[in-house]
């Protein structure tokens, strides 16, 4: 995702202007930064997914059904402040209904990508391109979501528990006619290693929370962040790193 958002940040910031017609108004400027946002605002999105910490708030069920439309409609435009200032104004969540943000921030980059190629910043194959660098970066999500979503089977757990449970049982009988008093503690040695895979694989099956051994998801969309204002603040200023005529 981090790879596929900068990417497209990228085409987005230098070839978002006409080489042959009028420069970009300010509208359509603004359109562009507002676009890079709603990119970083992705990853974002991504994280607290995965974690189940949806960006828009709920309405509590157990009040009048007048209140809960009225709360409703105010939280539908409540989303984390981690990222809450990438996004439009306004914006609407539907994750109570079962449409994730990821997915939904997605369409209006689509939807940017058609506004490009209409006005003639991107030619057909390059808005092809952009396309296909925004279906690779859904599909991440999806396989994100199909690792958090499928844990290791609980028959399969316990299982192997009970196997390492014989197997230590049984170890010191097969250690001891040459081992003696010394089974006892390679026995232990061996039990303490194997339990110890074991539970190393039982954690390793949802990489996305807040272990130290998870991946550090925050510090990977923070220095995206960082990156993303540095070029945006360039590219205001019309620096030339984009290769983009001064306005």
């Amino acid at each position: 995702m981090e790879t596929c958002i900068r990417n497209l940040t990228r085409s987005f910031l230098t070839c978002s202007y006409s080489s042959k017609g009028a420069p970009p108004t300010q509208a359509e400027m603004e359109d562009t930064e507002q676009t890079v946002r709603i990119l970083v605002a992705l990853i974002f999105a991504a994280k607290h997914h995965l974690r189940a910490e949806w960006g828009f708030s709920e309405a509590p069920i157990l009040m009048p059904s007048s209140e809960v439309e009225r709360r409703r409609r105010e939280s539908q435009s409540m989303a984390k402040p981690e990222y809450s200032e990438l996004l439009p104004p306004g914006t609407r969540g539907f994750e109570s209904q079962g449409l994730g943000l990821v997915l939904q921030l997605s369409i209006k980059i689509e939807s940017y990508i058609k506004r490009g190629h209409d006005r003639g910043w991107f030619h057909a194959p390059q808005a092809s391109q952009l396309t296909a660098q925004l279906n690779t970066l859904v599909a991440a999500y999806g396989s994100m979501e199909t690792i958090h979503l499928t844990p290791l089977p609980v028959a399969y757990l316990i299982h192997l528990k009970q196997v390492l449970a014989i197997f230590g049982a049984v170890l010191p009988f097969a250690l001891v006619e040459d081992m003696g008093w010394w089974s006892i503690l390679l026995t232990a040695f061996i039990c303490f290693t194997l339990y110890g895979i074991e539970a190393i694989g039982a954690q390793l099956q949802d990489p996305f929370g807040y272990d130290r051994a998870d991946i550090n998801v925050g510090a990977i969309a923070d220095d995206l962040r960082v990156e993303t204002n540095v070029l945006l603040s360039e590219w205001r200023r019309g620096s030339d790193m984009f290769g983009r005529p001064l306005i």
